[in-house]
């Protein structure tokens, strides 16, 4: 076999054409008998030129498609075995090599990022803590007071940040684990509730919670997790829903589940970046954007629960969150 696609192409063309020529010639030539053989191995020719282009053109093809999607996603340093001596092969040759460096520069990437954090967290706390011990001294008022509040904020802030990268980390390397066990739904969200709750009411936002009509049964989850993840919807409806002062929470039990709902009155998400809301290091428009870590870290709790996130915009306005977690383990 020809090393090259291009020359058993030519090949198979050259080959067709001269069952051709022989054809018009025996028609020429008065031979019907010779007609109909060559008209016979010119389409079993064809057929067989077919498979063979299905079965070593096709279908490599396709699997190299469905190796290149499985990288994109995520699923770096993975391989693809290919025996082919061809342009095939050698471009799945090139293809294993990127998903290798990739995997190596990811590794290197995740590294960092978990170094820096770890590094930052010692001055955080050391900034935080001083911050307050400061703005208790009578000494100190006015702009000099509202300066050390301002510390103290944005130092909080950094520490969530780091935290979260913390947990994207964690994901990244395989750390990230949950501890499943059987959990009242309902307590846990009304927990998160309470914690956030005076938050929310000092950023002047309303919460309005709906109780389940009945009593929904114990389900399989990790609840430390699963706080998580609602006190993290929870602050992004404070920070991009504030405009609306009202955040609707609902819980419920359906068919294919128990589903959270979150609801904000804000402005809304563009429908251009819908689509991408929950992947790693997404920003968006938003005057209020973070790291872009929060949403992917909750996703992947959710997904790994068995369970769905789903992030749209409410009709009327507003950003529309529900979460679905099954009654049972999967």
């Amino acid at each position: 076999m020809f090393r090259n696609l291009k020359f058993q192409l030519l090949a198979s063309s050259a080959a067709a054409l001269a069952l051709l020529v022989l054809g018009i010639w025996g028609a020429s030539s008065d031979h019907p008998a010779w007609v109909v053989l060559v008209m016979a191995a010119l389409g079993i020719y064809i057929v067989l030129v077919n498979l063979w282009f299905w079965r070593n053109v096709s279908d490599p093809i396709a699997e190299l498609t469905d190796f290149a999607r499985r990288i994109a996603s995520g699923s770096y340093g993975i391989r693809l075995e290919d025996s082919n001596d061809n342009e095939i092969g050698r471009l799945t040759d090139e293809i294993n090599n990127m998903s290798e460096k990739v995997a190596v520069a990811e590794k290197s990437r995740t590294e960092f990022i978990s170094q820096v954090s770890h590094e930052l967290r010692t001055p955080l706390t050391a900034i935080m803590g001083w911050s307050e011990t400061i703005a208790y001294d009578p000494a100190v008022q006015g702009d000099s007071l509202r300066g050390i509040h301002i510390i103290s904020k944005e130092a909080e802030r950094l520490t969530g940040m780091v935290s979260e990268l913390l947990e994207f980390t964690r994901i990244q390397d395989g750390r990230f684990n949950l501890r499943i066990e059987l959990i009242d739904i309902a307590a846990e969200l009304e927990d998160a509730l309470f914690t956030y709750g005076e938050l929310m009411r000092q950023a002047g936002m309303e919460i309005h919670y709906t109780h389940p009509p009945a009593e929904i049964p114990l389900i399989p989850g990790d609840p430390e997790r699963l706080k998580q993840v609602f006190l993290n919807l929870l602050d992004n409806a404070v920070n991009h829903g504030g405009d609306g002062k009202m955040v609707d929470v609902t819980l419920s039990q359906e068919a294919e589940g128990v589903r959270i709902c979150i609801r904000d009155y804000g402005h809304g998400i563009p429908e251009g970046e819908l689509p991408h809301v929950k992947e790693k290091f997404y920003k968006g428009s938003s005057k209020n954007r973070g790291t872009g870590i929060g949403l992917a870290v909750c996703d992947e709790i959710i997904t790994r629960h068995n369970g769905d996130l789903k992030i749209q915009n409410a009709p009327g306005g507003g950003c529309l969150v529900t979460v679905t977690l099954p009654l049972t383990s999967k």
